[in-house]
């Protein structure tokens, strides 16, 4: 067996506040998105991506749970930081801190509980 790629599931319970905080303020894209009936009638499930990262966000109750965390490797955490904090968003402000572990690091909270861990690793 090859794995090929680990695409984490990252529950949610409101499609314009995922939309809002993935899409709108982390920068990533819509790739696809799937519901049974019409989302406003049954939950939606979507693949969002930026760059390497692919994620799965899904509004079934049985997928997943929230407060889940996610840790990704980065590099340009500097430039992604600034992204971010240019675009004024009004529930976080993150910072960077520098881990024990010899990392740059930014925790974002998701509207749901869950955590996004981006890591990069400091040069010498």
């Amino acid at each position: 067996m090859e794995i090929v790629k680990t695409i984490p599931i990252l529950r949610i319970f409101d499609v314009a506040k995922a939309r809002e905080f993935y899409v709108d303020y982390l920068g990533f894209q819509v790739d696809w998105e799937h519901s049974f009936t019409t989302p406003s009638q049954s939950p939606l499930y979507m693949q969002i991506s930026r760059g390497n990262c692919v994620l799965h966000l899904s509004e079934h109750h049985g997928d997943c749970c929230p407060g889940s965390t996610v840790y990704i490797r980065a590099t340009g955490l500097d430039e992604f930081h600034q992204e971010i904090t240019a675009k004024d968003y009004k529930y976080l402000r993150p910072g960077i801190e520098v881990t024990p572990w010899n990392t740059k690091s930014v925790e974002l909270n998701d509207p749901f509980g869950n955590r996004l861990r981006f890591n990069e690793d400091v040069k010498e």
